[in-house]
Formats: C-alpha cells, sequence, structure tokens
C-alpha cells in the first residue's frame, strides 16, 4: 500500500471511530485528542486481543470485522458473552475503573480495532467534565434505542430481523452491497436471540429478497429492496417465505 492509500485508509478509519457510539457525542477538539493518541491495529481471524484477567488499560473501538468477547467455564468450555462490529466499542468500564477483564477477546474475521488507552480518556474527563456529560447522554441515547428495537423486534418475522441487521452492517445507501459475517453463524445467532436453525430458515426466506450468503459474506443485490422487505407488513414477509 502506498503513503497515499494509507493515508486514505486511516482517514476512513478515523471516520467511523467518529461515527461511533462513544465517540461521536464528544466534542471535536476531544476528539482530535483521542483519535491522535489510539493505538490502531489489524488482527487476523483467531488472534487474542487480550485475555481475562488481564489489566484493562485500554478501551476499545471496532473498525471494520468481527471480534467477540468469551469466558472459559470450570468445565474448559468456551462461553460466548457478545460480538461486536463496526463503530462499536467495549471494555470502556473496567478499563475506566482500572480493572481486569473479566473476558477473553478474540477476532472472529480479519478485523482492525482502535485501541484508546484509559489514561487518556481518564485525563480529559478530568480536564473537562462535559465529557462525562456527553457520555451519559450518548449512553441514556442508546438504551432508548435499544428499547425502540426491542419493540421493533416483538413485530417483525425471523427473516426480516436478519434483513434488517444486514442493512445495518452496509456501508451502501442503494445498489449492490457486500458485508463481511463471523464465519460461526452461531454469534449471529446469539446477538439476534435466534436459535441457529431459525437462522438458516431467515437466511433462506432472504434469497427471494436479493441476499446470498457464501462462507462469511452476505450479498444483497439490491439495498433498497432488502430495506422494503424488512420495513413490510409481517404477514406479507411470511407469505413470501
Amino acid at each position: 500500500m502506498g503513503t497515499g492509500d494509507a493515508g486514505v485508509a486511516h482517514e476512513r478509519q478515523k471516520s467511523i471511530a467518529r461515527n461511533s457510539l462513544l465517540i461521536r457525542s464528544l466534542p471535536d477538539h476531544h476528539v482530535d485528542i483521542l483519535l491522535g493518541q489510539a493505538v490502531w491495529r489489524s488482527y487476523e481471524r483467531g488472534e487474542t486481543l487480550f485475555l481475562q484477567e488481564e489489566k484493562a488499560q485500554a478501551i476499545h473501538v471496532v473498525i471494520d470485522g468481527w471480534v467477540k468477547l468469551f469466558r472459559m467455564t470450570p468445565t474448559g468450555a468456551e462461553a460466548v458473552v457478545s460480538v461486536f462490529t463496526r463503530g462499536e466499542s467495549f471494555g470502556e468500564a473496567v478499563a475506566l475503573k482500572n480493572m481486569p477483564y473479566p473476558v477473553s477477546a478474540e477476532a472472529v474475521t480479519t478485523c482492525e480495532v482502535m485501541h484508546i488507552p484509559s489514561s487518556v480518556f481518564l485525563s480529559l474527563m478530568r480536564r473537562d467534565p462535559e465529557i462525562c456529560i456527553s457520555i451519559l447522554a450518548s449512553t441514556f441515547g442508546h438504551l432508548h434505542s435499544l428499547v425502540a428495537q426491542l419493540e421493533q423486534l416483538k413485530a417483525q418475522t425471523g427473516a426480516q430481523r436478519v434483513a434488517e441487521f444486514l442493512l445495518n452492517l452496509s456501508d451502501c445507501s442503494d445498489g449492490p452491497c457486500e458485508v463481511t459475517l463471523p464465519y460461526d453463524k452461531m454469534l449471529i445467532a446469539g446477538r439476534l436471540g435466534m436459535k441457529p436453525e431459525s437462522l438458516s430458515r431467515a437466511f433462506a426466506r432472504l434469497k427471494d429478497a436479493g441476499v446470498t450468503v457464501k462462507r462469511n459474506h452476505a450479498e444483497i443485490s439490491d439495498i433498497a429492496q432488502l430495506r422494503d422487505y424488512a420495513e413490510s407488513d409481517p404477514a406479507e414477509s411470511w407469505s413470501k417465505g
């Protein structure tokens, strides 16, 4: 990658970071400081970001790809706690309280992650309490949106729920689009509160809406068509299944 290409890629990374839930509500001059002191890293699938019980020293924002958080049970089994994708952050609570991670983090696809040193974040918060207010406002706004999403989910079929999920992942406003998914579809099912077999049926139904899933990619033939499907009356969606 040439110098110019690298510069464009880094600007794209910073643009995604600026629009993340954690950062988008902060004043611009503080955002510039945070992004300027952040560590930007790429990870291969299966690579570890941090391990359970390690001391938390950074807040993490996914720029591209997927990351899973998991715990090891006493029997040695892996229990997935959550999965995160582009624009989503994790590790805030333990990093700001200087506590050990209660979970481990692993890349489940090739991914890019921005790490903000917690010391930088804490220093800004102490210097300007406005940051604390912005973060609180952002957190409550996110909670309200989650409640609205739950209400919406009750009125959607499984296929519509998956369609909405794919639309949220896409960075296209119209035309064809491709989105990256975790290889392990159980992670998607868990994220959407569905059983794996229900997710498989939903993907099958979405073929008529122009969606084709190949390994860890979903090809969407037309964003507008998929959006119409997601927003249609559930009774119509069931009849199309």
